[in-house]
């Protein structure tokens, strides 16, 4: 999946790497059973619910850039599932992100997976939420990831962290753009 990042940016959002269908349709948590969508729109964050699994409409493609909202990943690699990445994969992917976050100056990223964070920073005692340090000067957020295959959560505790981040992008927001 290629990373859809607009100018500017308002929230970055990291995932740890694309499925098969994510891959084939060359779309963010393009899964039927992936809980981002129906918790972002739960969050009140998106107007509707996007239906990624043919690919992003070209409206809702424009509706998420409009909004200030991109994506990336840790890792370009496709894999039927996230464990099947090595650790060096995300230690090399923490790099990635620092470096698009540099170049892109998003307000705020939030990456979905706490386990995927702690071996992408070497960062094993982290835990969810706000993290203390930054990646290029950017507040940094972690939330669960919202794989239908992590039974820890849900679509309500899903929205209810999305929201806190989103609630963030709009508080610093004229940091933010000082930093531009």
């Amino acid at each position: 999946m290629r990373d859809r990042i607009p100018d500017p940016c308002r929230l970055l959002v990291v995932g740890i790497n694309p499925g098969r269908l994510t891959e084939e349709v060359d779309a963010p948590f393009a899964h039927p059973g992936n809980r981002f969508w129906p918790a972002l729109e739960r969050a009140g964050i998106t107007p509707y619910r996007v239906h990624a699994e043919r690919g992003l409409a070209d409206e809702d493609a424009a509706m998420l850039a409009g909004m200030g909202i991109g994506f990336t990943n840790f890792v370009d690699r496709m894999t039927p599932r996230a464990s099947a990445l090595t650790r060096e994969e995300l230690v090399a992917g923490g790099d990635k992100v620092r470096a698009c976050v540099a170049r892109h100056r998003p307000d705020v990223v939030m990456v979905v997976g706490i386990g995927a964070f702690r071996d992408a920073y070497r960062a094993p005692k982290a835990k969810r939420g706000l993290q203390p340090e930054r990646l290029a000067g950017v507040p940094v957020w972690v939330v669960g990831n919202p794989s239908g295959l992590n039974a820890h959560e849900t679509v309500d505790s899903l929205a209810e962290s999305y929201r806190e981040v989103w609630d963030s992008v709009a508080a610093s927001a004229p940091t933010a753009r000082e930093r531009r």
